[in-house]
C-alpha cells in the first residue's frame, strides 16, 4: 500500500486535540481542530492568505 498520503507533523492536547497534516503529494499543508465528537479541518493559511505549502520531501519522516 505505501506510505501514507497524510502526515501528521505537529500535535498538541488530549481531550481537544490541534494538528497540523501534511499532504505527501502536493505539500499544502492542513490545520485539524478536534474536540470530543466534533472536529473542522481547513487549509493553513500564511499572513498573507495564501496557502501553506511544504516543498515536497522536507517535511519529517
Amino acid at each position: 500500500m505505501g506510505e501514507k498520503r497524510f502526515q501528521v507533523v505537529h500535535k498538541e492536547g488530549t481531550l481537544s486535540s490541534t494538528k497540523v497534516l501534511v499532504d505527501r503529494e502536493t505539500g499544502v499543508n492542513y490545520l485539524f481542530v478536534g474536540e470530543g465528537y466534533a472536529g473542522g479541518l481547513t487549509v493553513l493559511l500564511d499572513k498573507d492568505g495564501k496557502p501553506v505549502i511544504t516543498p515536497v520531501g522536507r517535511y519529517p519522516l
